[in-house]
């Protein structure tokens, strides 16, 4: 008998899975067909799922003749340079917060989660006036600012836990053996918590490079916007309304993400449990 609640419990388990699947992957399902129908299809067959012919006008109109490609190259490198950068200062203020503890160490790390929670829209016009009043509105180091904004407290908050598992004694006995705190933390304790900075520095990239507004803000030259910006501009008016351009772009932007986190997923898992316990 309890064997037959189990079968029907997983049953039922497997059966939610599936439709929860279903409901998540759908939007992404009709996306990807909708991009691969054609040029008159898209619009004069809404209802059908599946194009009567395949075909890839819409990629190629999409790669030459928008800027998509130039679109990618920018979101890479502010991307990568946000993440660097957040890494690099989070790691430092997580170490600091978890060895250095007193008052300051408990304000700082209260500030932090505090600031990550405020509403982008909120800090938005506040963002945009300090990077005017430095010069730096549509230049690349304004753009970064903002993105460190969102980057070091997320960064911070989940690095904290990871430094948190570090014994102390391996540290103390490297500083018996000679090695300077700086030593210590790049040598000893930064190479222990490795997996959960590649987990960290993901979900940083991640949203870095799904970011919107502040794109749209600082950034006023079109040969540097960030894809999701250049997503919205495909959008244009009545008379450039190209919703196969649209699908097409989201396509080459959400499947590369897909299959990164595929191949990826061990070492997501592995970092996101690395500091689980201590």
């Amino acid at each position: 008998m309890k064997k037959l609640w189990r079968s029907r419990g997983a049953i039922v388990a497997y059966l939610v899975l599936i439709v929860a699947a279903l409901l998540a992957a759908g939007p992404l399902v009709v996306v990807i067909f909708a991009s691969l129908k054609g040029q008159y299809e898209i619009v004069a067959n809404t209802s059908r799922l599946l194009p009567e012919q395949f075909s890839l006008y819409w990629f190629n109109s999409l790669l030459r003749k928008t800027d998509f490609l130039i679109y990618v190259r920018n979101s890479l490198v502010y991307s990568s340079l946000s993440t660097l950068l957040g890494i690099v200062i989070s790691s430092l203020a997580a170490y600091a917060i978890t060895r250095f503890r007193g008052k300051k160490q408990k304000f700082f790390t209260r500030g932090i989660v505090l600031t990550y929670m405020f509403p982008p829209i909120l800090l938005a016009i506040p963002y945009f006036m300090l990077v005017s009043s430095l010069g730096l509105a549509n230049t690349v180091p304004g753009l970064l600012m903002a993105y460190m904004s969102f980057t070091v407290p997320f960064c911070t908050y989940l690095l904290v836990s990871y430094f948190k598992t570090v014994p102390r004694d391996v540290e103390e006995a490297a500083l018996i053996d000679g090695l300077t705190r700086p030593g210590v933390f790049w040598r000893i304790s930064l190479p222990l918590v490795a997996p959960g900075v590649v987990a960290t520095a993901i979900f940083a990239f991640i949203n870095s490079w799904n970011e919107f507004l502040y794109s749209l803000l600082i950034i006023s030259t079109g040969s540097r916007q960030t894809v999701s910006v250049g997503l919205y501009s495909l959008k244009g008016g009545m008379e450039t309304l190209q919703w196969g351009d649209m699908m097409a772009a989201s396509v080459l932007v959400v499947i590369p993400s897909v299959v990164f986190f595929s191949i990826i997923q061990k070492s997501i898992a592995a970092g996101l449990t690395a500091g689980a316990g201590k």
